[in-house]
Parts: C-alpha cells; structure tokens; sequence
C-alpha cells in the first residue's frame, strides 16, 4: 500500500493536468514527487527552498492572483513557524488554499522535536474559517484532497500521517460516521486512531464514531449519537489532547455529560524512539486506550 504522501503527490500531479486553476508550492520537502508534474507545469509548480514563510506567503500571493494554492511541507513547518503568514496572507487576505502537511506529532521521531507538531490543529483553532481534513487511509486522503482542491476558495488544511488504518471508510468530507453502537458512552475516534480505538472497546458497550473531518466539528452527529438523556463522551485525537473537547462542550451544553480527551500529551518526550513507542508513551496503543476508556466509562 502507498503512503499518504505517495498518493498525495500521484493524486496531486494529475489534478494539475486537469485543472488550470491549481498550483502547487513546495519549500523543498516532497520535491521529488513532483518531478515530471513540474516539467510539464513549470509555472504552477514552485519550490521556494528552505524557506517555509516564504512558502506560505507565495501561496497567499497566488489566490490573490485566482489560482488555488495547494502548499506542501511538515506540520511543524507549515503551521507552526509560518503561522504569521497564514494568519495574514491567507486569513486577513480573505483568500483561500489547501495546506497539505505531513509529520504531524510524531510520525518521524528520529527527526527530533523540530519535525513534530501535535499543537497544530490547536493553532489553527485560534482562526476564523478553516477546514479541517484527517484521513485515516491513503484512499481516504485522496477524496479528501481531491474535495479540498475543489473546495472554490475555502481555506483547507489536511493533515497527513505514516500512521494508518487497516481499511478505508466510506468519507463525505462532512460528518461523522457510526461504526458501533452501545450505550455507556460516545468514542469518537479521529483518523488514524480509528484502528485502535476500535481494538481497545472491542466488547464494550459503547458508540464509536468516526471522524475524518473535525473542522467544523460534527456537533450535530454527535448529539445524535449521545441521546437526549446525555452521556460520557471520549475523543481520541492523533494531536494534542483535548484539542476538541471544548467542541463537545458546546455541542452538549444543554444536556449532563463527561468529557474525556485522550491524545498526545504536553510532555516532550526527549528520547527518539520509534512512532509504535511513542503511541505507547502517551496511551494511544489498544492497551493504553482500554484502560482509560474503561476506567472511565466504568468497566
């Protein structure tokens, strides 16, 4: 099976063939995968080097011109050190574009703590009008991109990973989707933490949603998938932990429920190790998981 990557630059080189509106920017890092798509469209494929505000900043100046910018480079380069950029020259601007990252919190972590950035889908929460894509799977991914290069003038940021699930789900880029079903509480399981989740409840007699899109936040489903008596509701997000809970919060605020956020915690892990390590460390293996959500579900 390919990598997201892989078939993020296969899937973006041909929309490039199809749609004179895009272009792609590039701040060296996935350069090789746009080799022949950069011989064929030279004017609409930029690497700007090693220079990620630069990046951000040519691609702002190209939705002003009314292409689509689809930009390209890790999570803690795309988000984090430019986000000065992306909060002017994409949010001020009022234009729009496709931040694709890769990286994310810790999917290379021999790169060290300047290759990891479980603190981006909260930085993005601090601006208006994002939307927020996570597949779980290549497949998943390639709708996802294909939906965001399509998106008009949306600003869109998917956030790709090395972590993936078995199989690919059915996405709409719109809600979440019902997996399981049970009583005792609501799991909410995002992207690539959708394998786990789904190991660690086996037997629990609990809801498990799926969420490939978390921006904006399917308030509405999962209100669905609560009832009105209210519940306990559990997310399982491959960043920061408690990123969405204030989502749930608002979702639910008319009706008594618990919230437990589950994800990567705040503590820096300083040794390397491997991704698997690093899953165990902050409690997202199946085995981590099973004993937090039964502890707190009360099982």
């Amino acid at each position: 099976m390919d990598t997201m990557r892989e078939r993020f630059a296969a899937v973006t080189s041909r929309l490039l063939d199809e749609d004179p509106r895009l272009a792609v920017v590039l701040a060296e890092i996935g350069k090789d995968g746009f080799t022949d798509a950069a011989h064929r469209h030279p004017d609409r494929v930029v690497n700007v080097g090693i220079r990620e505000q630069l990046l951000v900043g040519v691609g702002g100046g190209l939705a002003l011109t009314g292409l689509r910018p689809i930009l390209h480079t890790f999570a803690s380069f795309l988000v984090e050190r430019p986000f000065e950029q992306v909060k002017l020259d994409f949010g001020h601007q009022g234009v729009g574009g496709v931040l694709v990252s890769a990286g994310g919190s810790y999917d290379w972590p021999s790169g060290g703590f300047t290759h990891m950035a479980p603190g981006d889908i909260g930085l993005l929460d601090t601006l208006d009008d994002w939307t927020v894509h996570v597949p779980g799977h290549p497949d998943e991914a390639e709708a996802l991109l294909r939906r965001a290069a399509a998106a008009g003038d949306d600003r869109v940021y998917v956030r790709l990973s090395v972590q993936v699930n078995a199989a690919p789900r059915p996405v709409d880029g719109a809600g979440f989707r019902t997996l399981r079903q049970g009583r005792r509480a609501v799991v909410v399981a995002v992207g690539p933490m959708l394998d786990p989740v789904l190991a660690a409840t086996e037997g629990l007699d609990v809801t498990v949603l799926y969420a490939t899109t978390v921006r904006p936040f399917d308030g509405a489903g999962l209100r669905a998938a609560t009832g009105a008596a209210g519940t306990d509701v559990v997310l399982v997000e491959p960043y920061l932990a408690g990123t969405s809970t204030r989502f749930v919060n608002e979702a639910l605020e008319d009706r008594p429920h618990r919230v437990l956020g589950l994800g990567v915690g705040r503590q820096e892990l300083r040794r390397y190790g491997t991704l698997d390590e690093h899953l165990a460390a902050h409690g997202l293996d199946p085995r981590g998981l099973r004993g937090r959500i039964g502890a707190f579900v009360g099982v």
